[in-house]
């Protein structure tokens, strides 16, 4: 497997250098043996896990996996609803997964789980305060975004569909002028379904990508885990490459000038 980020191209947040440029969730799997093969597989820079999922009657067993693993644990605020409920279960999970880490939910709308950005913003000023490293999951709004690095964070997380849907950017323009526009890192957080949405993204210039559903739902998802993988690792290669501009019209890839001519019909030279 190629390696996720070359030596001198890290990703970096909140002061932390990571080896790879991906994130995976942990829940959805068929089982804890296919959970592993695919973390195994992909190698992430962390694996996200939810307060919730570790208080339930399995919890101590996924825990003793997730440390045996060996991967930073990015514990998040799934399935809060107010300012209060997220800011209480950030600070019982830095007490179960002993890390100042989190990854900052407020959901606004239950259908589309899309984030409460009223509540987001004052959430992650509280948190910030309290010594989190928040990293906060929101959409492509250009102003909340900007709000989130004013409160503090160093990263955002801007979603490209709702959650688990695997549609891909619905809003490039969007998501690509929020990228322009902000200079700290982003990662793309939902709404991701094939590496080549993964790929684009990451050749736009976003930072990373966090991943889940598309994973776990895969008919083999260590073998997505890794596809994707190397999906970012491509993306963020292209990126750094420098890719051709468009152009209106075609434009011939080999030379003409000097070059003899041949008649078509006859294939003689002249």
């Amino acid at each position: 497997m190629p390696e996720s980020i070359a030596p001198n191209d890290p990703l970096i947040l909140y002061g932390e250098t990571f080896h790879s440029r991906l994130l995976l969730g942990t829940s959805r799997y068929p089982s804890p043996a296919i959970l592993e093969a695919a973390v195994r597989r992909a190698q992430p820079a962390m694996v996200t896990a939810s307060l919730r999922r570790q208080g339930s009657a399995a919890g101590n067993g996924f825990w003793q996996l997730l440390q045996s693993l060996g991967t930073k644990v990015l514990p998040n605020t799934a399935g809060c609803h107010s300012i209060e409920e997220a800011i209480t279960t950030a600070q019982m999970a830095r007490e179960v997964f002993a890390t100042p880490w989190i990854k900052l939910e407020v959901i606004g709308d239950d259908y589309t789980l899309q984030p409460d950005t009223l509540k987001l913003v004052e959430a992650a000023e509280r948190l910030i305060r309290e010594g989190f490293k928040v990293l906060p999951y929101c959409t492509e709004d250009l102003v909340v975004c900007q709000r989130l690095v004013d409160a503090g964070c160093q990263a955002v997380m801007p979603w490209a569909a709702p959650i688990g849907t695997g549609r891909g950017a619905v809003n490039p323009h969007g998501l690509q002028l929020l990228r322009e526009r902000l200079p700290v890192p982003m990662l793309v957080d939902a709404g991701l379904g094939l590496p080549s949405h993964a790929c684009q993204v990451m050749e736009w210039g976003f930072d990373g990508v966090l991943l889940n559903t598309a994973v776990a739902l895969a008919t083999n998802p260590a073998a997505m885990a890794g596809a994707f993988a190397d999906a970012v690792a491509a993306g963020r290669a292209a990126r750094l490459a420098g890719a051709m501009q468009p152009q209106a019209s075609a434009q011939p890839s080999t030379p003409v000038l000097g070059t003899p001519f041949w008649h078509h019909a006859s294939g003689e030279q002249s």
